[in-house]
């Protein structure tokens, strides 16, 4: 499946990934017309393909991506074929249709060595592999879409939908007295559906001539580290955080280089008339709630364990 169906208002990409599903849910929920197309159903490196997606769609919420951040080390090209080149292409099809893009991005577009939460306006840098990647199609964005395309950065996202770092901590309970976690890496952990729920209002801001196209963080207020994060995903989840002993990046040695800062600042929502994103406790509080999040668990995506 190439075309849009039914040249439904909204089109989520990367409709199978954690962040896709979760968008899909928000926007049915809010009885938004919308359609999803997964990897599978579009390859967004396919002019042709996208072109037909993107008709009639007047808003492209843009969740795939390639996102296996130490594979890209040593397939760059492939990375930004579809992180770059891809969202080029489709930001090149929303613009001949006149649709909005919201462009997912991240915060590894950014040098991690800031002491201070990095605003929208921050000089880029990247120092990987990935972060190069996402910066291509960030720039593409911003030259085809000055002023209907959305940049939205986000970081240390955990879901229901997929494998991350919250559901291994879980995993890893039931397997191990004690994790070792490092602790000097600080960022934002932030739920998918919470990101999710941001996009569609987002979305709906752009409609209504509200929100001015450009950079925005999507991220969970607040900061803590991997460390911090699994002690409290423990703590909220009655198993003792006393489990989770703190370690340094050096213990684990990984193909790409992580951004020791990801804290993001989130001064344009203002613009929108909305706050920032809750803190990022009360977001994995709201989703260690959910019936079915602790038994979903895979791989470890983020976040160094041992």
């Amino acid at each position: 499946m190439t075309a849009n169906p039914a040249g439904a208002r909204w089109l989520v990409t990367g409709a199978a990934g954690m962040l896709g599903q979760d968008v899909l849910a928000v926007l049915e929920g809010a009885g938004i017309e919308s359609a999803g197309l997964s990897r599978s159903d579009l390859d967004i490196t396919d002019p042709a393909a996208v072109q037909a997606a993107v008709d009639g769609a007047a808003v492209v919420v843009n969740c795939a991506g390639w996102t296996d951040v130490d594979g890209a080390e040593t397939a760059e090209e492939a990375a930004t074929a579809v992180n770059g080149t891809g969202v080029r292409t489709l930001a090149a099809a929303c613009a001949g249709a006149g649709a909005r893009l919201l462009h997912v991005s991240s915060d590894y577009v950014l040098p991690g060595d800031a002491s201070q939460p990095y605003p929208e306006s921050a000089p880029t840098g990247p120092v990987n592999a990935y972060g190069r990647s996402k910066l291509v199609g960030e720039r593409a964005v911003a030259e085809l879409l000055p002023r209907d395309g959305y940049i939205v950065r986000t970081a240390w996202m955990y879901g229901e939908h997929g494998p991350n770092f919250v559901s291994t901590m879980l995993k890893l309970a039931t397997q191990r007295d004690t994790v070792d976690v490092v602790d000097d890496q600080h960022g934002q952990p932030t739920w998918s559906y919470a990101l999710a729920r941001r996009l569609a209002e987002l979305g709906r801001a752009a409609l209504d001539g509200r929100a001015p196209g450009g950079v925005y963080h999507g991220t969970a207020s607040g900061r803590t580290t991997w460390f911090g994060l699994a002690r409290e995903t423990y703590r909220l989840s009655g198993l003792d955080p006393e489990r989770i002993r703190p370690t340094d990046s050096a213990t684990f040695v990984r193909p790409a280089v992580r951004p020791a800062f990801s804290v993001l600042a989130h001064g344009r929502w203002t613009e929108v008339g909305l706050a920032p994103l809750a803190d990022w406790r009360e977001q994995l509080a709201e989703a260690l709630a959910l019936p079915a999040f602790a038994v979903r668990h895979g791989a470890d995506r983020e976040g160094d364990v041992g």
